[in-house]
């Protein structure tokens, strides 16, 4: 629908172009952009292309500088601005209408693909309306809300574009997306129940249920204790009721999933309340519009079936997202004839596997978990688990699983295209990421993409699915990869793929360079890129474990880095391993160890005090590997300490899922300790951190009886303490005073705030994590940043070589 202007003689026009770049497709950018030429009464068009949005606008001088002053500050609640850029333009003659034209293709540069986002309070609004179309309806949404990153099929995002191709618009719907005044404008998703989406319910063998309503039906059965698979944005949950053992406990042995917690939903703010205690900025993280799982300290005495989350003081609480998880609590409370109780609402899959999304799929995988299933008929593009996310106690909150609402959200690692910290290439990357907790990025020009969460590798069915990630990202982004990107250690999964592709093994894939990037490095790059932190900075990178240029496994480090490169300064002294990889869940293994570098041969004495026993077979075949010295690999992972200190005061005999001990270990820490236990520093080469005398000190301090709870503090408060002094060391050495605090150990919230505010108090600018991920999630950011300084550098050689 064109805005008609009013013509100006030529001489007393302005014509000005103007492109942007940022999240401004998708989210009513270009509405947006007429109502204000309208307002202004000016002439022109705006349009998406594949590198953001084009503008161009025309009429009185001052009318078209009051446009570009008030352009970048009224946005749109979703949209944002990365780069904007005008010049001037010749006046056009007898034009006499602002339009909004249809989108142009080409190749992507900085066109952002808008995340999934929660369902806007106007949307809530109509639903609840008996009078409102949309009352009642599941899939309402409007350009401020709903559904993007997983219906997208291609950019520019278009309807054509995406899986709501598949629906025929109404006229009531035609007509909303066609008038720029409304809210609807160009929103890709509308549809109502005359002509978009629907819902059924079905048995595990796919029979449709016959009943008065879908969701009402649902809620009924989860209240009478039942399993509900239902259908969302990004793939299946696994429902039950949370207050409900039994329920927990048939869920966890059918989804065969021993012990890692549950995410829970609870129908809003005052539910969530009632659960944990939430500061305002968790609140504003939980209640905003990306919705993410929020790890929250746990009340005394909240009504949660213990199998939820064992051995844990923290739960994974969420808000409703989608406009049916509202209508499902409504049906909840209406059923119930009171407050609807909190719901188990889990990733749809059996443990390790990827997310079901397909309805086919899920009466085939789902049936034998989920007594009934709800389903929909809105095709997803992308399978997207739900982002789970922290808030520590400074007010600083932290991704741990990048997904719904934050994937595929782009890190500018420069603000221009050419002057990126890591230097203006041209080339495209991509970087594959680590093997646990695996995603991928796309680079180019200064601006990663960061791929979804996807999971353990060493399942065949993620492993398919990493590939199926990296294949999509590619088409939607059209982008064909000149490097790629991996890490050093030889049997990730992830750089099998790199390497097989890089010697053009794969079919319809060229050969293609490759960089190997150490671990630990990418994980200081991955935080230097996120801050935007362009030089050297001291690195402090802990976690369990990562390939290191000398064979040895590590996972504490001190490292002097930037994007090009980095220099060892410090680590844990080395620990061996018994029995290698086995050392990762079996928590007794580097307790032994400890035991056995702390007394020596003597070291069977002290094992009574632990609260743990271990069977004399495995004891006598611990102490010979240790002798022989056959698979223990050399470990300074400050991960593998966490698992050691958690069994010798016996909070966790096992790591059953992934942290588990550590977890359980920051949970059992008591509050107001804070005594540590001494260490040692070794000087030679790079400097050493000696746990020798803590261990001894943890088993004098069980030895009369320390409480686990204060033990966990001290171990805790040491950690602190000797990484501190470690950066101390740096400092001295390197004149740095930056330091980026990386790798999963950080995910600890009472190890991040005591040694990020020790370092405060020391002087130095500490880095952490926002929005990507410490674990390995966000090794993938690193890599390829990484990629891209040592492709600058060789590009620079060649230029002064020539």
């Amino acid at each position: 629908m064109p805005y008609n202007g009013v013509p100006m003689a030529k001489s007393d026009t302005a014509r000005r172009r103007v492109r942007i770049a940022g999240q401004v497709q998708g989210v009513g950018f270009r509405p947006y952009v007429y109502r204000l030429a309208a307002e202004l009464r000016l002439t022109g068009w705006v349009g998406n292309d594949a590198a953001g949005v084009t503008i161009e606008v025309q009429g009185r001088p001052a009318a078209v500088e009051a446009f570009l002053t008030r352009l970048p500050v009224e946005l749109p609640p979703l949209a944002s601005i990365a780069r904007l850029e005008t010049e001037a333009a010749e006046p056009l003659a007898g034009e006499k209408h602002f339009e909004v034209t249809a989108s142009a293709g080409g190749e992507m540069t900085d066109a952002q693909v808008t995340v999934d986002t929660a369902v806007c309070d106007d949307c809530l609004r109509e639903m609840a309306d008996p009078a409102d179309p949309r009352y009642g309806y599941p899939f309402i949404n409007c350009t401020n809300c709903g559904p993007r990153y997983t219906i997208v099929t291609r950019i520019p995002y278009d309807r054509p574009n995406t899986t709501m191709a598949d629906f025929a618009m109404c006229k009531l719907c035609a007509g909303e997306y066609a008038d720029p005044a409304n809210r609807r404008f160009h929103a890709q998703p509308v549809a109502c129940p005359q002509c978009g989406p629907a819902l059924w319910l079905v048995d595990p063998r796919g029979r449709q249920i016959a009943c008065a309503g879908a969701i009402g039906e649902a809620a009924r059965r989860l209240l009478d204790g039942r399993i509900v698979a239902i259908k969302g944005l990004g793939g299946f949950h696994l429902a039950c009721r949370a207050d409900d053992d039994h329920a927990v406990r048939r869920l966890r042995e059918r989804k065969r999933r021993d012990a890692k917690p549950f995410a829970l939903m609870v129908a809003d703010l005052a539910a969530a309340n009632c659960l944990c205690e939430i500061a305002p900025d968790a609140e504003k993280l939980l209640a905003g519009p990306l919705r993410p799982i929020v790890l929250l300290p746990r009340r005394q005495g909240a009504d949660v079936a213990p199998a939820v989350a064992e051995g844990l003081n923290t739960l994974g609480l969420m808000l409703p997202y989608a406009p049916l998880h509202h209508l499902l609590f409504d049906r909840l409370r209406a059923a119930g004839g009171g407050e609807p109780p909190p719901l188990v609402m889990t990733s749809g899959n059996y443990s390790d596997e990827p997310l079901v999304k397909d309805n086919d799929a899920a009466v085939a995988h789902l049936s034998g978990i989920a007594d009934v299933l709800l389903l929909h008929n809105r095709r997803i593009a992308r399978r997207l688990d739900d982002s789970v996310a922290q808030v520590h106690a400074d007010g600083q909150a932290s991704v741990l699983r990048r997904a719904r609402g934050y994937a595929p959200q782009p890190v500018r690692v420069g603000t221009e295209r050419t002057a990126s910290p890591v230097g203006g290439i041209s080339q495209s990357i991509l970087a594959v990421g680590a093997e646990l907790k695996s995603g991928v990025c796309l680079y180019r020009d200064g601006r990663a993409v960061l791929g979804e969460h996807i999971g353990d590798l060493k399942d065949g069915r993620t492993y398919r699915h990493f590939i199926a990630t990296i294949d999509h990202l590619e088409k939607l982004f059209d982008v064909r990869p000149a490097l790629l990107a991996a890490d050093l250690h030889p049997r990730y999964l992830s750089t099998e793929y790199a390497l097989r592709r890089h010697r053009g093994e794969l079919p319809g894939r060229e050969a293609v360079p490759i960089v190997r990037v150490q671990h630990h490095h990418a994980h200081v790059a991955a935080c230097l890129a996120e801050n935007a932190h362009a030089g050297e900075a001291i690195g402090l990178v802990c976690d369990g474990v990562g390939y290191g240029d000398d064979g040895a496994v590590w996972g504490c480090e001190v490292l002097r880095a930037d994007f090009a490169g980095y220099e060892r300064l410090g680590h844990l002294r080395y620990l061996p391993l018994i029995g290698g990889d086995a050392a990762a869940s079996e928590t007794w293994r580097p307790a032994v160890a400890a035991l056995n570098e702390a007394f020596g041969e003597g070291f069977r004495k002290y094992l009574p005090l632990g609260a743990f026993a271990l069977e004399e077979d495995r004891l006598a075949a611990a102490e010979q590997i240790l002798t022989i010295g056959a698979n223990t690999p050399p470990a300074s992972s400050l991960g593998r300490w966490f698992d050691a200190v958690a069994w010798l005061t016996g909070v966790a005999a096992e790591n059953r899922y992934e942290g588990e001990a550590p977890m359980r270990l920051e949970a059992a820490v008591r509050p107001g300790v804070e005594a540590a236990y001494p260490y040692r520093f070794e000087a030679a080469g790079p400097f050493q951190i000696d746990l020798r005398s803590m261990t001894e000190a943890i088993i004098a301090d069980l030895a009369k009886g320390t409480a686990a709870g204060e033990a966990a503090a001290k171990f805790h408060n040491t950690a602190a303490a000797f990484l501190r002094d470690a950066a101390r060391r740096a400092r001295e050495v390197t004149g740095l005073a930056t330091v980026a605090l990386t790798g999963g150990c950080f995910a600890n919230r009472y190890l991040t705030a005591r040694l990020s505010a020790a370092l405060t108090d020391d002087g130095f600018t500490v880095l952490r994590h926002r929005t990507i991920p410490c674990n390995d999630g966000g090794v993938a950011l690193g890599q390829a940043v990484v990629a891209a300084a040592k492709a600058a550098a060789r590009k620079k050689a060649s230029v002064y070589n020539r």
